[in-house]
This record gives structure tokens, sequence and C-alpha cells, in this order.
């Protein structure tokens, strides 16, 4: 048969309808995995996080701790953003973030695996029961698992639409030429890690793969290549994630390329060995042959071998969590201290995590601790500087105020970012309390500037001195108030109940110790002394603020105590 003659038997291949349902099925199918991202994060999110920072006191505990989370909030780039919150926050040292970052690689691979299973008879008939639970219970909880169901089938749907669309590239010659070229592993692993850069996910690189498998146009070989290339193309993402962010960032986002490249370059020269073990531990299909044989069991070889070079990859590193963390600190250093001091930014507010509002709350409890510092900062120095200080000394502590207020700024910006979201009605709650603390905080530096500031300035003004005993008093009241904000700024940011009701006991306390002051400074009045007037009044304000620091103490603490509350209830 000439070449003329076979041209004229292959069916015409109508290329703009095979194109809008390539895009269109691969749009399906990132719709359905964003969907079904986003309600498992919903469901499970905050679990995940509390499970993540208990589980990881080893490397191997690490390794499987990320694994779990990632598979089940099936995004290893949320994992990585959390190992960094809890590296800023002290939780979680480097070297066992680099268990948990290697482990995510093994999560990631579940994907993969529910998308070899290619349910795609059912594909519909999840849309309809996901569509059905989300719009028709009231229960947030079924919704969020209608969300799951929904997107798993946009998945398989979105799946069975590429495939029918590539279904006549089987007999095209020029596409069978290209597909021959990817089985050089370096050709094949450069297409996929270009692709997923570019659309920055992996599992629709590996979803394009099973589907092209399921229609027998690669083999298992070309299909691991693609494999080895996602892995490399995904770290486009970790990188992206980690621009403009903290040095621990950076650096979880290096140990994430470091492992992923290390570990392609150790497989690209095994890629026979890992596809015949592959297929000695998968099903097989002796009963088919050709086409129809590569079409039933390539797919699930390409996921099982997907997860095999992980899983080894992750069993040959984890020995050298120590060695990885110290060289990502080499290739990234600490920046030298400046001599101009830096203006105050946020530490732990990620938009990365806006998207799973549990977690992105959690990281506003984090940020309030780093406002609360800043205003321990404040309330140390207020006092001394008050009573014996000079005019530089108070200006200085008025700036800081600055500070406090940039945070406050930024904390209520991301907040009002979250409450676009479709909450819950205990996030709603939460995200009001939150909201409310942080004011009450910004109060307490505003008190601070505002006013205590102004009453050492009338001193300086008025030329007056405290004396030793009215010191002393003023002083141990000002201790018990600044305990009080501290003991309210670890309620809001650990959520604290004991530290909440900590602060609400100390009102009798509080109050004990102003009437104490009170009647001392009546006691001074009629005593025959130089400027006791002026110095009555300084001394009778300064205990009217720090009380008035206390109201914003105790209402922080009050907001803590009525989440505990409805947690129970």
């Amino acid at each position: 048969m000439t070449p003329e003659v076979a041209q004229a038997m292959t069916p015409a291949i109508h290329w703009w309808a095979m194109a809008m349902s390539l895009f269109g099925g691969l749009a399906l199918f990132l719709y359905g995995m964003d969907q079904m991202a986003e309600a498992l994060k919903a469901v499970a999110g905050e679990r995940m996080k509390d499970i993540l920072a208990k589980l990881t006191a080893n490397r191997f505990m690490g390794a499987i701790t990320g694994a779990f989370v990632t598979a089940v909030i099936n995004s290893s780039s949320v994992t990585t953003v959390l190992v960094v919150g809890f590296i800023s926050a002290g939780l979680m040292t480097l070297s066992q973030s680099v268990g948990v970052i290697m482990g995510a690689n093994i999560g990631s691979t579940v994907t993969a695996q529910l998308i070899a299973f290619q349910i795609t008879e059912a594909a519909l008939l999840m849309i309809g029961i996901g569509f059905m639970m989300q719009f028709i219970s009231a229960q947030e909880a079924i919704r969020q698992y209608g969300g799951i169901l929904m997107g798993l089938g946009l998945v398989f749907f979105g799946m069975s639409i590429m495939s029918d669309a590539m279904g006549p590239l089987r007999t095209y010659e020029p596409f069978l030429d290209f597909v021959r070229r990817l089985e050089n592993p370096a050709i094949g692993i450069l297409v996929a890690a270009v692709f997923t850069g570019v659309i920055q996910s992996s599992a629709a690189t590996m979803g394009i793969a099973i589907v092209m498998a399921s229609q027998g146009l690669i083999n298992l070989p070309t299909g691991i290549a693609l494999a080895l290339g996602a892995n490399i193309g995904t770290c486009v993402t970790a990188l992206l994630a980690a621009i403009g962010k903290p040095r621990d960032a950076l650096r979880a986002a290096l140990v994430h390329v470091i492992f992923n490249v290390c570990g392609v370059l150790i497989w690209v020269g095994f890629i026979g060995q890992l596809s015949a073990f592959t297929q000695l531990i998968s099903p097989s299909h002796s009963g088919l042959s050709g086409t129809a044989r590569l079409a039933a069991e390539v797919p699930r070889q390409i996921a099982n071998a997907h997860t095999l070079f992980n899983v080894a990859n992750t069993l040959l590193f984890i020995g050298l969590t120590t060695q990885f963390a110290r060289l990502v600190q080499w290739l990234v250093p600490d920046k030298p201290p400046s001599a101009e001091p830096l203006a105050v930014r946020a530490k732990y507010l990620d938009d990365e995590l806006i998207s799973t509002p549990s977690l992105a709350l959690d990281r506003v409890r984090l940020e309030v601790l780093h406002m609360g510092e800043c205003v321990d900062k404040m309330m140390a120095r207020i006092m001394p500087a008050i009573l014996s200080g000079n005019r530089r000394t108070l200006r200085e502590i008025e700036l800081m105020d600055n500070d406090v207020d940039t945070l406050h700024a930024q904390i209520i910006t991301y907040l009002g970012k979250i409450s676009r979201l479709s909450l819950t009605e205990k996030q709603t709650g939460t995200l009001m309390r939150l909201m409310a603390a942080v004011n009450d905080l910004e109060n307490i530096g505003d008190v601070v500037e505002t006013n205590l500031i102004v009453l050492g300035r009338e001193r300086i003004d008025a030329g007056v001195s405290i004396s030793a005993p009215t010191r002393q008093i003023l002083m141990g009241f000002h201790r018990i108030v600044t305990r009080s904000v501290a003991a309210a700024v670890q309620a809001v940011a650990q959520n604290n109940e004991m530290a909440a009701r900590t602060v609400t006991s100390m009102k009798q306390e509080i109050q004990h110790i102003a009437d104490s002051a009170a009647i001392h400074q009546a006691q001074r009045l009629v005593a025959e002394e130089p400027n006791r007037i002026p110095a009555y009044t300084i001394e009778i304000d300064i205990i009217e603020k720090l009380k008035r620091i206390y109201y914003f103490a105790k209402r922080m603490a009050k907001t803590v105590e009525t989440d505990e509350d409805e947690n129970v209830s």
C-alpha cells in the first residue's frame, strides 16, 4: 500500500473540534481538581494543621505526616506554607521541615492514583449527587462532602472528554512521531517539566499522561519520563510562592527543588528497571494484546511508578535531613543586620492560605502574637519614661506605635480578604472575634501613644518629681496591667481558654490596687509637698489610663472565652 493510499484511508481529523474538546476537558479537569481541593481543605484543613504541628517530632514521623496531610488536603504547596509558618513561629526546626516536605511529595501522588481508576462511566452520576448534596442540604459538612464528590466527578468527566478527543490521534502519524520522541527520557522530562511549570499543576500533567496511556498512545517508560518531568516542573510553583517571603519560605522552597531535582537525576538512568518492577507489581491483562493491552494496563502502571519513585526518594534521602537543612542555610544565609531599622511587616499572613479559611484564621492568631510583641515593648518602656524619662525617650515610644498601626492595618486587610470567601458560621464568628481582638490591641497601643505619653510630657512641663513611695505603687500597678495584656495576647494567639480566664480573674486585683493607689494619692494631697496638685492630677490620670488598658485586655480575653464556649457546645 502506497503512502498516498494509506493517507486517503486515514479518517479526517477535525482539528477545531478536537482542540475545543481537549481544552474544554482540561478546563473541567482543572476546575474539578480545584473544587475538590477547596472542599477537602474546608473539611479537614484545621485538623490537618493540628496533626502537622504535633506529629513531626522526628524525620520519619515528619515524612509520614507530610504525606498524610498532603493526601488529605490535596495540596503540597499548602503543606509547605504551613511548614514555613511553623518554622517562623519556632514550632518546628528546619531539619524537621525537610522530612515533612519529602513526605508531601508522596502525598501528592495520591491524585494520580485516583485518576488512574478512570471511573468515567460514573462521572456524571458523581457530579449530579455532589450537586444535590451542595445545594439541597442545610448542613455545612454535607455540602462540603458534596463539593468533594462533585469535584472528583468533574475530574473524571474532563478526562473522558480529553480521552475521546484524542481517539483520532491513534492513527495520525505526525502525532505518533512526536510521541515516539517522548520515549527519549530527556525530551519527555523536558516537555513535562515545561508544561507543568506553565500550568502550575503536576496533577494536570499526570492526568494528561494517563489519558494518553488510556488511548494506547504512550508506553510505561514514556509515562515515567513525563512523571519525572512533572516532579521538576512542580518546583516552579514552590519558587513562585517563595517570592517576597521570609528567608524560611525560600529555604523550604529550595529544599523542595533540590529534593525533586536530585531524585529525578537518580532515576533518569533507571527508567527501564523502574518500569520492569512497576509492571511486576501492577495488575496485568494477559487476555489483551497490542494497543488494547497498553490502554488497559499503562494508566495504573504510570500512577504506581509515580508513587514508587517518590517513596524510594524519600527513603533514600530521609537520613540526610540535617544535611539538607545545612545546605539551604548555606545557600540562603540570614541577611546581615541593617544599620537602618527595618519597617515592620506581617510575619505570618500568607495569601497562599486565604483559600483555606481555617488555616488563614490560624495565621491571624500568630500575627496577633507578633503585634502583641510590639505593644509589649511599648508597655515595658512607658512607665519608667513617664516617671523619670525625658522628651526624647517619650518620642521614641510614641514612634513605636507606628509599628502597631502598620500590623493592625495588615491584619484587618487580610481578614477582609478572608471575609469575601464562603465561610461557615463558625469561621465567620471566629473572624469577627479576631477582628475585635486586633482592634482592642491597637487601642492599647493608642492609649500608650496618645494618653500616657501626654502625661509624661505634662510631668516634664510642670517640673513634677514623683516620690519614691508613689513610684513604687505605680510601677506595681503597671506590672500587673502589663501582665494582663501579655496574657490576653497569648489567649488570642493560642486560643488558650486558661490564659483568657487568668486575665478576667485579675479584675478584682486590678480594682483593689487602683483603690489603694487612689487612697495613697488622697493622703499625699493633704501633705505639705511642692507641686502636690499637678502631681496628684498626673498620678490619678496614670491610674485611670492603666485601668483603661486593662479594660481592652479583658475584652480581648473574653473573645477567646466565647470562642471556646462555642467549641464545647
